[in-house]
C-alpha cells in the first residue's frame, strides 16, 4: 500500500503520480462515478421502467457488462502509466499490434471534454438554486412563481454563464493541487458530507412522506413492465452511471499502485453506485407523491417540482438548501474525473504544469460550453446540424450531449471491450488481474468479448432510432 507522498505529475522526477493508500483509490474512483445521473436520472428510470424490476436488471447490468468494461479501463491505464490518448495505443504496441488503438483514449478524451462543457453547466444550475433556495427566494412560492423562476433563470445567458464559471472555479481550485493534495483532500470531506446530508433527507423524507406511495411507485415489483426497452434503459443507465467509455478511468487508472486489486475497486464503485441511487429514490419519490405533483419528469422534476416541495413543507428553506448543496458535492467529483484526461494529456505530452493545464481544459470547456448556455435561450431556434433528418431538431446542447452519449462513449466502450478482450491475450490478463482465480479472469475476457459489446450495440442502436 502506498503512503508516501508522490511528486506530482509535470515536475521534474519521472516517478509516477499514485494514490496515496488502497482506500484512496477506492474513494476517489467511486466519487469519479457516483454523480448527477446517480441522484435524478436512476429514480426517474426506476419508477417509470418496471420498479424493482428495473432495479434487477440493472444489477445485472452493472455486475456483468459496465464492471467488466471498468475494469478494462483501470487496466490499460495501470499498465501504460500513461494519459488516455496515450495508453491504449502503448498497450497495444507491447503486445504487438498497432498504436491506433490510442483512438480508445482520444474518442474518450475528446467526449469527456465535451460532456465538462455542459456538465458543469448543470452543475451551475444545481449551485445557482444552492444560493437561491438559501436566500429565500422560493420560500412559500406557490407552483407558477417556482416555474416562473427556472424559465427566467434558463432564459438569463449571463446568469447561467456565472453560475457555471462559479462551478467551474472550485474544478480548478482542487484539480489545480493535483491528485494528493486536490482530488483526494477534497473526496475526504465532500464524501462524508454528501452522506450525511443524503441520510438526512431520506430520513426526513421516510418521516414527513408519502411513504406507501412513493416506495410503491419507486419499488414495487412490475415485471409486467419489462420489455426489451425497459431492459436496454438498465443497461443503458449502468453504462452511464459508471461512465464508461469517457477515459476517465484510464485516466484515474494510471494513478492505481500495482498491489490494489481492480476487481475489488470495480466492485467497490458499483457499490457506491446502487448505494447513492437507492437512497436518492428513498429521497425523493416519499416527498413527491405527498405533495400529489407528477414524479415521473428530467430536469424539471430538480428545479420545478422539488422546490414546489420544499416552498410548501415546513422547514422548507433549509431542506432545499440541503438538498441541492448535496446536489452540487455530487456533481463536483466527477466533474473533475471529466476533466482529468485532458489535464493527463497536456501534462504528459505538452510539459504544462499540471495547475497551467488545469486552467487551459477548464477555460476551453467554458467557451465551447456558451454554444450550451445560448442553445437554452438566444439560440434556442438553432440546430446546427439541422440538414440531417437525425439531427434535424437537436440544439447545440442536444447535440453535444447526444454525439457523446450515443456515438463516442459507445465507440470507446465497444474499442475497450475489443482490445483487451480480443488483442492483448491471457498474459495481460493475468498481469492486471493476479489476484483473481483462472475462472474469474476467464470469465471477465467472455464478457468482454461477447456480452459488452453486444449490449452496448443494442443500446446505441435502440438510443439512435427512439
Amino acid at each position: 500500500m502506498q503512503t508516501a507522498e508522490r511528486p506530482q505529475a509535470g515536475t521534474a522526477s519521472s516517478a509516477p503520480v499514485l494514490w496515496s493508500s488502497r482506500f484512496a483509490t477506492y474513494l476517489g474512483s467511486a466519487s469519479a462515478a457516483v454523480g448527477l445521473g446517480s441522484m435524478w436520472r436512476f429514480p426517474y428510470l426506476a419508477g417509470t421502467d418496471g420498479g424493482s424490476a428495473f432495479i434487477l436488471i440493472f444489477v445485472l447490468a452493472c455486475a456483468l457488462i459496465a464492471a467488466p468494461l471498468l475494469i478494462a479501463e483501470f487496466a490499460l491505464g495501470r499498465h501504460s502509466r500513461r494519459s488516455p490518448p496515450q495508453a491504449a495505443g502503448a498497450v497495444a504496441r507491447e503486445a504487438g499490434h498497432s498504436s491506433r488503438w490510442n483512438a480508445i483514449g482520444i474518442v474518450g478524451s475528446i467526449a469527456s471534454f465535451l460532456i465538462f462543457s455542459y456538465y458543469s453547466m448543470v452543475a451551475g444550475w444545481v449551485l445557482a438554486y444552492t444560493w437561491k433556495c438559501a436566500a429565500g427566494e422560493l420560500t412559500g412560492a406557490g407552483p407558477a412563481h417556482v416555474a416562473e423562476v427556472w424559465q427566467s433563470f434558463r432564459a438569463a445567458p449571463l446568469e447561467i454563464s456565472a453560475w457555471q464559471l462559479a462551478f467551474a472555479t472550485l474544478v480548478i481550485l482542487i484539480s489545480a493541487r493535483g491528485l494528493q493534495r486536490g482530488i483526494e483532500a477534497a473526496n475526504k470531506v465532500r464524501a462524508p458530507l454528501l452522506l450525511a446530508l443524503l441520510l438526512i433527507l431520506v430520513v426526513y423524507a421516510l418521516v414527513r412522506g408519502d411513504v406507501r406511495g412513493g416506495l410503491a411507485f419507486a419499488f414495487g415489483p412490475h415485471f409486467s413492465a419489462l420489455n426489451a426497452h425497459v431492459v436496454l434503459a438498465a443497461i443503458g443507465q449502468s453504462l452511464y452511471a459508471f461512465g464508461v467509455g469517457q477515459s476517465i478511468m484510464i485516466a484515474y487508472g494510471a494513478y492505481i499502485d500495482r498491489d490494489t486489486s481492480l476487481v475489488r475497486t470495480a466492485l467497490t464503485i458499483m457499490a457506491s453506485i446502487l448505494l447513492v441511487s437507492l437512497l436518492a429514490t428513498l429521497m425523493i419519490f416519499p416527498l413527491v407523491f405527498s405533495y400529489g405533483v407528477n414524479p415521473a419528469q428530467g430536469p424539471e422534476l430538480v428545479f420545478e417540482v422539488l422546490p414546489r416541495v420544499f416552498a410548501e413543507m415546513p422547514a422548507g428553506r433549509v431542506l432545499g438548501t440541503l438538498f441541492f448543496l448535496l446536489l452540487t458535492l455530487t456533481a463536483l467529483m466527477p466533474s473533475i474525473a471529466c476533466i482529468e484526461p485532458v489535464v493527463a494529456w497536456l501534462v504528459q505530452r505538452a510539459k504544462l504544469t499540471r495547475a497551467s493545464a488545469v486552467a487551459i481544459a477548464v477555460a476551453a470547456a467554458c467557451l465551447l460550453g456558451i454554444g450550451s448556455v445560448l442553445s437554452l435561450n438566444r439560440w434556442s431556434s438553432w440546430h446546427p446540424l439541422g440538414w440531417l433528418p437525425l439531427l434535424r431538431e437537436k440544439t447545440f446542447f442536444d447535440l453535444m450531449d447526444y454525439l457523446t452519449a450515443n456515438v463516442m462513449l459507445p465507440l470507446g466502450a465497444c474499442l475497450t471491450s475489443v482490445l483487451v478482450g480480443w488483442q492483448l491475450g491471457a498474459r495481460f490478463t493475468d498481469n492486471e488481474l493476479p489476484d483473481s482465480s483462472a475462472r474469474t479472469r476467464a470469465l471477465w475476457t467472455w464478457l468482454l468479448r461477447y456480452l459488452c459489446p453486444l449490449a452496448i450495440l443494442a443500446v446505441s442502436i435502440a438510443n439512435v432510432v427512439s
